[in-house]
């Protein structure tokens, strides 16, 4: 079979304050290169070229700038929304196409991007209705400051606020940083019903373990009196967070790596295999895989990397992906995935409590916002998982 060759660039901070995320993204997208340049029914030979920018925003245009001036059209990459918002640019200006594997905040569309993590409409909404519903109407919230925690924390005053709701006080952290006493002794203060946590990397595994601590010292069950809910907490953040404080957590995401069937333990034992010094896998290592798997396929499909021509055949693609079935919204090229909640254990992993019964279509602007979600307690499309 001749094979059209495709260098593809991987752009990731697999060291820095949230390495341990930007690892799995890595090893998700890397076995997904494997995967196919390994398969006898796709003529298409992936060629990654790393480079770490070492969680240095400075360092990743220049690192983009790097792989454009190489002929590396397809750069499969980012993490924090920072770092996206500081290559776009030039993906836009030399006609290349990121392809961003991470859930975000939303309230973006870029023709040179291909946005295969959760939209707000994936994990805010359904995060918001589920706290509401069962812990209470009054939220303390707490994030890295820049773009993720402030606009995460936006759309959750805003959904609460429509419910009757409200947000009792609101602390950012610079990204890194681990010093939590203060934004701790303010949650005791403003006693909320529930905690909202958009930290990222290491600050966020500082607040965990900390937050813990200190309720444990006041005789405090934290688990009960104040959990803590986040839309970025995945398994290896459990393993840096440590046993005595990874249980009990509330993540929205669109993946774990508990779910059942066939095509999470083939995709979950392959990561395995071929990553055993971990970190484990997550939901962002399934997000680059799929980004990789579908660049692959579109390729395929047309038998060409030409940028406007694999944008227009992605949109074509359907991928039976781990979570399960994906695709690309040809209005917004961000992707339908299914909508999940679940609770930490101790043993590093997450026990589904609800899940939405088919993917849901993106909705990045939050135009359907107002109505958040109402629509799935009236037409049957949440579950109870048993």
């Amino acid at each position: 079979m001749n094979r059209i060759n495709v260098p593809i660039g991987l752009l990731f901070s697999s060291t820095g304050s949230y390495g341990t995320v930007a690892r799995t993204l890595m090893n998700g997208a890397n076995l997904a290169c494997e995967q196919i340049n390994h398969r006898d029914d796709i003529a298409v030979h992936l060629e990654p070229h790393a480079i770490n920018p070492e969680g240095n925003l400075a360092a990743y245009a220049s690192a983009v700038q790097t792989m454009l001036d190489q002929g590396i059209k397809h750069i499969v990459g980012c993490y924090t929304s920072s770092s996206r918002k500081e290559v776009i640019p030039l993906i836009e200006k030399w006609d290349g196409l990121l392809w961003y594997p991470t859930h975000y905040e939303g309230f973006e569309s870029s023709t040179g991007v291909i946005y295969t993590g959760a939209s707000p409409n994936h994990h805010m909404s359904p995060l918001i209705d589920y706290l509401f519903t069962n812990f209470g109407r009054r939220a303390f919230c707490v994030g890295s400051n820049y773009i993720w925690g402030w606009e995460s924390n936006r759309v959750l005053r805003e959904g609460l606020q429509k419910r009757g709701g409200a947000i009792l006080a609101e602390r950012y952290v610079p990204v890194g940083d681990t010093d939590m006493d203060n934004v701790i002794d303010a949650i005791f203060r403003a006693e909320p019903d529930f905690v909202f946590n958009a930290l990222i990397g290491e600050s966020s595994y500082a607040f965990f373990k900390k937050f813990r601590l200190a309720c444990a010292e006041r005789g405090i069950n934290q688990v009960a009196r104040f959990p803590v809910a986040s839309c970025n907490l995945s398994e290896p953040e459990l393993v840096e967070i440590g046993p005595d404080a990874a249980d009990g957590h509330i993540s929205s995401s669109v993946y774990f790596s508990s779910l059942p069937g066939k095509r999470n333990k083939q995709f979950v034992a392959a990561y395995n295999d071929a990553f055993p010094d971990g970190p484990v896998v997550s939901a962002e290592a399934e997000a680059a895989y799929i980004a990789v798997s579908l660049l692959a396929n579109a390729i395929a499909a047309v038998g060409s990397a030409e940028v406007n021509s694999v944008k227009r055949s992605v949109v074509l693609q359907s991928f039976d992906a781990p979570q399960g079935p994906v695709m690309i919204d040809p209005e917004t090229l961000h992707a339908y995935l299914t909508p999940r909640i679940g609770r930490s254990r101790s043993d590093y992993m997450f026990e589904v409590l609800v899940e939405a019964r088919k993917s849901v279509r993106p909705d990045p602007y939050m135009v359907h916002s107002s109505a958040a979600l109402e629509p799935l307690q009236r037409q049957p499309l949440v579950r109870i998982v048993s």
